[in-house]
This record gives C-alpha cells, structure tokens and sequence, in this order.
C-alpha cells in the first residue's frame, strides 16, 4: 500500500483533509473523515470479491481517500465535492507513483460516485461502497437527515 501512503502523507492532501476536518466538526451528519474513506475501500474489495473479480486494493483505496476530499471546498462554496475531488486528485496522484491508465480508473471512480448515471463493474462496487458504508439505523441525526428514505441504511449490509 505504498502508493496508497504516498496519497495519505502528500501534503496537498494532508492540508484539504485537516481542512475538511475542521469543517465538519460540528456536523452532525454523515462525515467524510477517514474512517469512511476506509469504510467505502474495504466494502468496495469486498463487492469486488463477491462479483468474481480480484481487487485492485492499491487502487480502490487510491480513490476512497480522494474521493470527498473536494468538500471542503464544496462547502466554501465552491464546486461540488466530486470536482474539487478530481482537481485535488489530479495534482495529488502523479506525484504518487500510479500509472495514467490507474490514475484514470482513479479519476473515473471519483467522477462516478455520486448522482444518478449508469455504472459496471469496478465503479458500481465502488459507487454502492460510498453509500452503504452509512450505518443510517445506528446514527442519532438520522430522523433529521436529507437522504431520501430509500437512500438510508436501515440494516446492517453485506
């Protein structure tokens, strides 16, 4: 995972991320610190596995810790997370050792985990890993958050 550590301690990264931090302190919904961005990776690996398919995990983790790393600036009023996700990803991951074709699988990830469009594959994993890595039944903000009700975890998955 060394390419994965390459992204953790790159300090464009590391500077968005206290950023973001700092922003949701206070939130009492849904955060986006790294206990998520772990979350989406291992549950997108193990979607992977259960598809018949051998994970990449360098790369699926490559793109759980860059994909919310745009809201920060989302909330500054700036572009949506998944943008500013892939403007920070695109300076972030040259300097870390990933090939151009992993570096667009990568961007592809960020791109496509959220909104409604068509997925396959490796991004469909990654995409149901974002949203069911929520424990919305367990979460005392629940009654109180946005999400659609067919959006919300209401049971423990996988």
């Amino acid at each position: 995972m060394e390419r994965v550590n390459r992204i953790w301690n790159h300090p464009l990264y590391q500077e968005n991320f206290r950023l973001l931090l700092l922003m949701e302190a206070d939130r009492k919904f849904c955060c986006h610190g790294l206990s998520h961005c772990l979350d989406v990776a291992r549950l997108a690996c193990l979607l992977e596995w259960e598809a018949g398919r051998r994970p990449d995990k360098e790369l699926i983790y490559g793109a759980a810790l860059l994909h919310d790393l745009g809201r920060a600036g989302e909330y500054q009023g700036g572009a949506s997370h998944e943008e500013g996700s892939l403007i920070l990803a695109k300076q972030i991951l040259p300097d870390c050792g990933y090939s151009e074709e992993e570096q667009k699988e990568i961007l592809k990830l960020i791109g496509s985990h959220r909104g409604v469009r068509e997925r396959e594959g490796l991004a469909a994993s990654f995409f149901r890993a974002d949203k069911e890595s929520r424990c919305c039944f367990a979460c005392p903000a629940e009654p109180e958050c946005h999400w659609a009700e067919e959006k919300k975890n209401k049971s423990i998955l996988l």
